[in-house]
């Protein structure tokens, strides 16, 4: 069982890191490939892992706190929810303000996290509400306000709302989000779902800062 790696990331892709540890490339499927290690690479990160077994791969999930690795865990309890919504849901927001959701029972917030609709948001309050230890005792008013500025975000509708929304949610300023839609926003046919734009916005963030 592989519970965490240290390494330098040698690769990133729209889902997934390339983590090099000690020569050895380690593919680690992550929330946000382009939050991890921000910087320039050559410093070492330490991702903690899940190791997902099915008949046709061994995949690795990391993430880069224990608290989103618990999260990830107890979200796979949740019945419709794998491997792939679990880490969708991680990257709609930090986990402290993901569990002040499913405590309030904020079904409009979950349902705009990716891969959850109504029914399964239902089972994630039911199912997790009393479940969530440590992370249910993070800074309340943080993690509340962290859901008040994401549902302004998307009050403004589309998919570029949505990922202002999560970039919010994740802990990215009003500035920095705004920054990051300036350049995706041009480049938009209409038909890319928040998902695909938040991703788009973490890498433009992350070449920002490459920049600095």
């Amino acid at each position: 069982m592989i519970d965490f790696l240290r390494g330098t990331v040698a690769h990133r892709e729209a889902d997934y890191v390339v983590l090099d540890v000690q020569g050895v490339g380690y593919r680690v499927f992550c929330a946000n490939p382009y939050a991890v290690a921000s910087g320039k690479d050559g410093g070492e990160v330490t991702m903690y892992i899940h190791y997902h077994v099915r008949e046709d791969a061994h995949l690795l999930f990391g993430f880069t706190s224990r608290e989103e690795q618990s999260l990830f865990r107890l979200l796979l309890d949740v019945n419709g929810i794998g491997p792939k919504v679990a880490i969708g849901v991680l990257a709609g927001g930090r986990p402290e303000v993901i569990a002040s959701a499913i405590r309030q029972e904020n079904l409009a917030f979950l349902t705009k996290l990716p891969g959850i609709g109504k029914k399964t948001a239902q089972r994630m309050v039911l199912d997790l509400k009393d479940k969530l230890g440590a992370l249910s005792s993070a800074d309340e008013s943080s993690a509340v306000h962290g859901i008040e500025v994401a549902a302004a975000a998307l009050a403004g509708g589309g998919a570029w709302a949505e990922a202002k929304a999560a970039l919010l949610a994740l802990g990215y300023t009003e500035a920095e989000a705004d920054r990051a839609g300036q350049i995706v926003k041009p480049k938009l046919k209409g038909d890319e779902t928040a998902d695909a734009v938040t991703k788009l916005a973490l890498q433009a963030l992350y070449q920002q800062s490459l920049m600095k």
